[in-house]
């Protein structure tokens, strides 16, 4: 026990310290508040669907959850059903196991419904592309509102995705 409370003294503090303001993430979390508000009167519900992806995508989502991001504060929450969602965040190639499941989940979303693509998977399949087992990227699917960059994409990138998907709503829902 003494060894170990040696080396803890040793090595001191290891973690990275949190920078305020998280990347501007707070910011755009922000914005998506009023804007969904304003377009919608409430909370953005989001239904997350892995197509068939590393699952490093999916690390990023699940960090706006965490106390770092908590998008919850913002109004931004994940919902288990489609039928309570106005956006989809797809994740991955669509592999041929997945492509009908998103096809009836984009289905079972109520109109007016937004579709974000996260990850460079989403749109060019990365190292998954020519594989036998993948059908294409998720616009291949269904229609995208806006692809999200990155290998995989910082939480603050995949907020300002949010941000300017929601764009795309239908003038008769502003």
């Amino acid at each position: 026990m003494a060894l170990l409370f040696s080396k803890i003294w040793r090595t001191g503090i290891v973690t990275e310290n949190l920078v305020p303001g998280d990347g501007g993430a707070s910011v755009v979390a922000r914005a998506i508040e009023e804007r969904t508000r304003r377009l919608l009167g409430r909370s953005l519900s989001i239904r997350e669907v892995d197509a068939g992806s590393c699952n490093g995508c999916e690390l990023e989502i699940t960090a706006l959850n965490s106390p770092v991001y908590d998008c919850e504060r913002f109004g931004i929450r994940f919902v288990a059903s489609p039928r309570h969602a106005d956006m989809l965040l797809v994740t991955g190639p669509v592999t041929r196991n997945m492509e009908l499941p998103l096809r009836k989940t984009w289905e079972a979303t109520p109109d007016p419904k937004l579709v974000v693509a996260v990850g460079d998977c989403a749109r060019t399949c990365g190292v998954f592309a020519g594989s036998y087992a993948v059908v294409g990227g998720v616009d291949r699917v269904v229609p995208v509102d806006r692809f999200v960059p990155g290998c995989p994409p910082e939480p603050a990138d995949i907020l300002r995705g949010i941000l300017e998907a929601l764009d795309r709503l239908p003038a008769r829902r502003r």
